[in-house]
């Protein structure tokens, strides 16, 4: 059997005022055989680094010689970011648009993180699907964001594996609050306008490896490239739940301490006012607020850091589709 070819090039995303280049490394995957192209990123929010790790994994795991089409994969999608070990780019660099998954598909004109995703663009508009690899806070069940509608997108999703999957509206079916918040330069969004089916696996947890999130990523992408006829063998079958996402959270209404009720946990099924814990004042003790969920479903994120200020989420509730 021939086996495939495996190649590391670096790439220029941007420059800097110091004329220092913000350099990323693209690794291409090509089978002896021919197939869809499938692009992976990670690293997008620099500390968001389970994603990073996945694709080391992946790398090393991935059988070449079993291998129909082409990976390309990008393991830290924003240098800068990743180097700051922050979700944004300080506004020295980039005042206009500091957080890089609001401007895609980019504009080799624009500010810093538009060139620098006009550059990546110039791989994603050839692929045929879209991984985009994130981690959320280490209070976040593992799930798949996917377009509600794009039948294809939702078909990677339910091959990742993860026990829930969360459909998105977007665009005009979107309420102000998705507009007011840029998700029309979201990747995933601006890759459905193109025709590409794109995911978005949230992985969990943020600034350290964790064994386990790392494993479902792993996993989740041998299965994508499963489905899509890159690798042979089947994919596991999983219980999975379809919620909707949506962007109205429980959040602060003032600063203080929160104490999550401890008896939550994320993933369980929860009733409107359901008590999710308490905002007190930690000089006087007095309580502020009494959390509560706004609506039936599934506790996806309940925060567990505890100094809050006002307009910080607390938890978030996913609305039951499908199981």
């Amino acid at each position: 059997m021939t086996a495939g070819t495996h190649t590391a090039d670096d790439v220029v995303l941007a420059r800097l005022p110091s004329s220092v280049n913000i350099t990323t490394t693209v690794h291409t995957y090509r089978g002896a055989d021919e197939g869809p192209t499938l692009y992976v990123q990670a690293a997008q929010h620099g500390r968001e680094i389970n994603g990073t790790e996945t694709l080391r994994r992946f790398h090393d795991q991935l059988p070449l010689e079993e291998l129909s089409g082409t990976i390309v994969a990008v393991p830290v999608a924003n240098p800068l970011t990743f180097d700051l070990v922050t979700y944004t780019t300080p506004e020295k660099l980039d005042s206009v648009n500091p957080n890089m998954n609001r401007v895609w598909p980019g504009n080799e004109d624009g500010s810093l993180h538009q060139r620098m995703a006009a550059t990546l663009w110039t791989e994603i508009e050839a692929a045929d699907a879209i991984v985009d690899l994130h981690t959320g806070s280490p209070d976040m069940l593992p799930h798949v964001v996917y377009r509600e509608g794009d039948e294809t997108a939702r078909d990677l999703a339910e091959a990742f594996g993860t026990e829930l999957l969360l459909s998105e509206e977007a665009d005009d079916d979107a309420d102000e609050e998705w507009h007011r918040r840029g998700f029309a330069g979201k990747l995933r969004v601006a890759a459905a306008e193109e025709g590409i089916p794109s995911i978005t696996p949230e992985l969990a947890y943020n600034k350290q490896i964790l064994e386990g999130a790392v494993e479902i990523g792993v996993d989740g992408l041998l299965n994508v490239c499963r489905h899509l006829g890159m690798l042979p063998g089947e994919i596991p079958d999983h219980d999975q739940t379809i919620a909707r996402n949506h962007l109205g959270q429980v959040t602060a209404e003032t600063g203080g301490l929160f104490r999550p009720k401890p008896s939550l946990e994320v993933g369980q099924r929860i009733e409107n006012g359901t008590w999710l814990g308490t905002v007190y004042d930690p000089m006087t003790y007095e309580p502020l607020q009494e959390a509560t969920a706004d609506r039936d479903g599934i506790l996806y994120t309940l925060t567990q850091e505890s100094t809050v200020v006002g307009g910080d989420k607390l938890a978030s509730v996913a609305l039951l589709r499908e199981e």
